[in-house]
């Protein structure tokens, strides 16, 4: 264990209204955050650093019991206090700039409204801490589990009743969407068998089964979602979003799920059902799930990162017994398993309520964000697709052009908008942009609207 620089670089302002008990502890966070602090240093007795400061001891004690209470700093009885983890850089409020190649600095300095990314901004980071405390609590693991964690396929499977009414006989823990993409691609379908994905749609999956040696063939989406009708004959899988189409925002009709699982079961197809903003319903109560309706013939795919944060790299599969089984042999025959690791976060940010807590926020969040971009575009004459739900919606352009030129435009202004024409596989039919409202802080938002509405009116 190291100790902790007796000149550590914290200095109380006693002119401030800012107390000195919280000065102190921001001055420490700083510390940890410029790395002056790191994990398992001693910091000073409470008595030494009042000595030091020329303040009461009460003021450290009380600036070391809030450190303790967000987690980063713990005693030990007889030894002293130690840095565990570091906080963020959130903490401070502060972030500390780092080297960048320029282009890097430059792109993250827009602000960012393509879709696809998560309010992180909205976590509660209290319950954060106390999660990833918790989560290490338990005795490091021995042996894989192939499956993924008993714990967290318990929580899975209460996730998915309570939030999406989807009765799940048996869950497999996956790292995430694409992850599991790329198993049934690889472990379930054959090379060169035919795959029907949306177009527009989800580019990752669709490269996932070209790697794989499948053939991809497009299906066009309207405001009902994908066209079964489309289909064509002989495609063994069917990969599609119902809840929230990735990119254009439509819920897939009830007729049409019928009709999409009633020809699954009669040619033999797998549905792959990616629940893309599924938990993020506004307007109305979700259609069921296609996993509800066939769950002989669907394989249900989720992920946290959409709903907490890619940080964690989990996500999880319903899927019917046969498949299930080829992706566990897969994984057996290549020694490949889900990291064990954001499991057990999951578990512990569901098992004391959190994970609840924060979906109601989610959606509350999202539903005020959404109401506020449709109404900005409204009130310009900007039409709007996509139904009211999920985290972005869609401006449709009348060209390509003016995709294109409204793209640099935005980014000349310090924004960045996802165009739809790289959605496609083959030649874009429809042009504008997907508009994401989550991955900023919603002040941020508000102050990009009048900017905003003016790029695209």
């Amino acid at each position: 264990m190291s100790h902790a620089d007796t000149a550590l670089p914290v200095s109380l302002d006693r002119e401030s209204d800012t107390p000195l008990a919280v000065q102190l502890a921001d001055a420490l966070r700083r510390a940890a955050a410029t790395g002056h602090l790191r994990g398992g240093d001693r910091l000073p007795s409470t008595r030494a650093l009042a000595d030091r400061l020329g303040v009461s001891r009460t003021v450290t004690s009380a600036a070391y019991e809030q450190l303790h209470a967000e987690g980063w700093i713990a005693g030990r009885h007889g030894s002293g206090t130690y840095v565990t983890t570091p906080p963020s850089y959130a903490a401070t409020d502060r972030p500390v700039p780092g080297p960048a190649p320029a282009a890097e600095a430059e792109q993250s300095s827009l602000l960012d409204l393509s879709p696809g990314t998560p309010w992180a901004g909205g976590l509660d980071r209290a319950a954060w801490r106390r999660a990833w405390r918790a989560a290490a609590d338990p005795d490091p693991l021995i042996r894989a589990h192939r499956a993924g964690l008993p714990e967290y396929r318990s929580a899975v499977s209460e996730h998915l009743l309570r939030h999406r009414g989807l009765a799940a006989g048996s869950v497999l823990a996956t790292g995430g969407t694409t992850a599991a993409v790329v198993e049934l691609a690889t472990a379930v379908l054959r090379r060169g068998d035919l795959v029907a994905v949306e177009e527009p749609g989800y580019q990752r999956a669709v490269q996932a089964f070209r790697q794989a040696g499948l053939r991809v063939t497009g299906v066009p989406v309207d405001e009902e979602g994908l066209q079964p009708d489309a289909v064509p004959a002989g495609a063994r899988a069917v990969y599609c979003s119902p809840a929230h189409q990735y990119p254009m925002g439509s819920r897939l009709s009830a007729a049409r799920r019928v009709e999409l699982v009633e020809r699954a079961r009669v040619e033999g197809m797998l549905v792959i059902e990616d629940d893309y903003d599924g938990e993020l319903r506004f307007d109305v109560a979700p259609l069921p799930m296609l996993a509800a309706l066939a769950p002989d013939v669907v394989a249900h795919l989720g992920t946290t990162s959409k709903i907490l944060t890619p940080t964690l790299g989990a996500g999880w599969m319903v899927a019917p017994a046969a498949v299930a089984k080829a992706v566990l042999d897969y994984r057996e025959l290549t020694g490949t398993r889900p990291s064990p690791a954001g499991q057990r976060v999951l578990v512990e940010f569901a098992r004391a309520g959190d994970l609840g807590r924060h979906l109601r926020k989610l959606r509350r969040e999202m539903a005020e964000r959404r109401s506020v971009l449709a109404a900005a575009l409204a009130a310009a004459q900007v039409p709007v697709l996509g139904d009211d739900a999920g985290a972005h919606l869609v401006v449709p352009f009348t060209s390509a052009e003016m995709e294109v030129e409204r793209l640099a435009a935005a980014e000349r202004q310090g924004i960045r908008l996802d165009g739809l024409s790289r959605h496609f596989s083959a030649t874009p039919t429809v042009h504008g942009v997907a508009l994401g409202y989550a991955g900023c802080s919603r002040e941020a938002l508000v102050a990009a609207l009048p900017a905003l509405v003016t790029l695209l009116r």
